[in-house]
């Protein structure tokens, strides 16, 4: 059987179970498609939660900013994961505990303001929006390479499945859906990352393997890759050229981001106990840390492999030659993905090889000869080092249900603020639960319409426009929850100026950085040109996060303290006494 049929049949068997899940678990009622019916089995709630959670950015694209960025890109790896711990410790219980449907319902009641409502919901939208443009780049990036279509053809299957399992089943059949998925994304992720530890350093264990030696040279894999790197003149893999400033700010941004996402807020309201959401939390780490233990060896190993790949007798020797890439049978990979634009290669001094060194490929007078997307790395790795077919396989089926399954919890958190908190909240209070639940499918479907549309052009790779997203919650949902569940003294008018200041600052400092105001078609700064000391626009959340508090308290301070009876739902929130049930309503 040839691969594209491989590919086809495997992913189109995780297709039809998908829908067929939706189709088991259709919701019926708002409850069902808000919050899956309040009856989701802690630990399958951990494990949708874990597939939620690893989106395209973590399956596809985070292992290859780790394969070029190293000791840099490390922040991702801690501040994804720093972030879920606050999340589970500080906020998902208490959230759960106020029994409702969605942030902005909650910030709406704590803060008794329906502008506090709004202004969470268009917080929300932006954030999630912003997410979702990753989740559908890396559709596009899969379906593109191994079901040999247009990207944009790509997207447009994904968005008729997401529409056919999440306007169908809501919260209820997502949930399920994410269970499968989680199973499909991690055998997919760990099943080629061992195969390639055992070929490169004897051990099966990828993590274990990353500080072991090399089969073939007797030397640490991190040494080796060391020297190759310098021998071709790159930064060194384990050493740190950020500054410190900029990666602690990323770090944190990451974390306060990650407790902030409504997607993932949402998923602790799917749990019928306070003390369940706690229980749900744990076993989401522990099935999030299967991938997150083994990313950083999956970085590692590629570009070790992608160096051997165009050096194959040693940085040294000849590169690889231009025939070679054209005919050899080993080397059907690249030629695999040359075809989708997302690796390019040019000999541009015409001496017969290809050259890949530091530099710019776009740029002329640059000696790189060589183009490798960040996206195409965990992809790739299974053709680079010459897997079995079913491998490849199933890293295409991963990588479509790790987009998918972030993709629908995204939607779902859009779809529930426009129809729960917008429609019913304050359009129509009296619609029926018919009505509503209708209403929340039209939104949904619009939702997908809209992601896909921006799906197309993407501002970055998937991992770097979910950075921004994570920037965007962290300077805005993030502090008012904080606050909302912590602090009796702010008010309505400290969230709202809070929250609006901390996104709109945030907002422009990323337009500014990355040059989308004036509409140029390209970036007129980089993240190599940080427009405030070295803060770059993926780390400008926290400082977006600080001036939220800042305005919050200083605005509350001003001006009327809270109601007494809001001042007392606050303590009531954060009193353990009760903690096995709820305010369910």
């Amino acid at each position: 059987m040839d691969q594209f049929t491989l590919n086809l049949l495997v992913v189109g068997a995780t297709f039809v179970l998908y829908i067929g899940i939706a189709i088991w678990a259709r919701a019926g009622t708002t409850s069902e498609f808000y919050a899956a019916g309040r009856g989701v089995h802690p630990v399958l709630n951990g494990m949708a939660t874990g597939a939620d959670w690893m989106s395209a950015a973590s399956f596809i694209s985070m292992a290859g900013i780790l394969a070029f960025g190293g000791f840099n890109t490390s922040a991702y790896l801690m501040g994804w994961t720093g972030g879920f711990v606050l999340l589970a410790m500080l906020l998902a219980p208490y959230l759960r505990k106020f029994g409702k449907f969605t942030v902005p319902e909650f910030i709406g009641d704590r803060f008794y303001s329906q502008t506090a409502r709004t202004v969470a919901v268009i917080c929300l939208i932006v954030a999630s929006v912003t997410y979702v443009i990753g989740q559908m780049t890396g559709v596009g990036v899969a379906f593109s390479r191994f079901l040999e279509v247009e990207n944009s053809t790509g997207l447009f299957i994904g968005a008729g499945v997401v529409f056919m399992y999440a306007v169908l089943g809501g919260m209820k059949g997502i949930t399920y859906t994410q269970v499968a998925q989680y199973v499909v994304l991690i055998v997919a992720y760990t099943i080629p990352a061992v195969f390639i530890s055992l070929e490169l350093t004897g051990n099966p264990i990828p993590g274990l393997g990353l500080f072991s030696d090399s089969v073939a040279t007797g030397q640490p894999i991190l040494t080796e890759l060391n020297g190759l790197l310098a021998d071709l003149g790159f930064a060194s893999y384990t050493e740190q050229s950020d500054t410190m400033l900029n990666m602690f700010l990323f770090t944190m941004s990451l974390m306060i981001g990650t407790a902030g996402l409504p997607h993932v807020i949402v998923r602790f309201f799917t749990v019928p106990k306070v003390s369940d959401a706690r229980t749900s939390a744990g076993w989401a780490l522990v099935f999030i840390a299967l991938l997150y233990l083994t990313a950083p060896a999956v970085g590692a190993m590629a570009r070790l492999n992608l160096i051997n790949t165009f050096y194959p007798e040693g940085t040294q020797s000849q590169p690889v030659t231009v025939e070679a890439l054209e005919t050899a049978p080993n080397l059907d990979w690249v030629r695999n993905w040359a075809q989708t634009g997302l690796l390019q290669f040019n000999d541009k001094n015409g001496d017969g090889a290809i050259q890949y060194l530091p530099g710019n490929f776009a740029d002329a007078a640059s000696p790189n000869e060589l183009s490798v997307n960040n996206d195409i790395i965990v992809l790739a790795n299974p053709e680079i080092a010459n897997l079995p077919g079913w491998v490849i396989a199933l890293i295409a089926a991963g990588g479509l249900a790790a987009a998918l399954s972030t993709a629908a919890g995204l939607l779902m958190a859009i779809s529930s603020a426009v129809s729960h908190d917008l429609i019913k909240g304050q359009i129509n209070p009296a619609i029926s639960e018919k009505g509503e639940l209708l209403s929340a499918r039209i939104a949904m479907a619009v939702a997908i319409a809209v992601a896909t549309w921006l799906g197309l052009n993407p501002p970055g790779f998937a991992a770097q426009t979910v950075a921004l997203a994570f920037g965007l919650a962290a300077a805005s949902i993030f502090p008012a929850l904080m606050m909302g569940i912590f602090s009796k003294r702010v008010n309505n008018k400290g969230a709202v100026a809070g929250m609006l200041s901390g996104l709109i600052v945030t907002l422009v400092y990323i337009f500014l950085h990355k040059g989308w105001f004036f509409m140029t078609g390209t970036n007129s700064f980089t993240d190599d040109d940080p427009l405030l000391l070295s803060i770059k626009s993926t780390s400008f959340g926290a400082i977006g996060a600080l001036i939220n508090f800042a305005v919050a308290y200083a605005v509350s301070s001003a001006t009327d303290e809270p109601p007494a009876e809001i001042q007392e739902l606050v303590e009531s929130i954060r009193v353990p006494k009760g903690a096995g049930g709820a305010i369910d309503h």
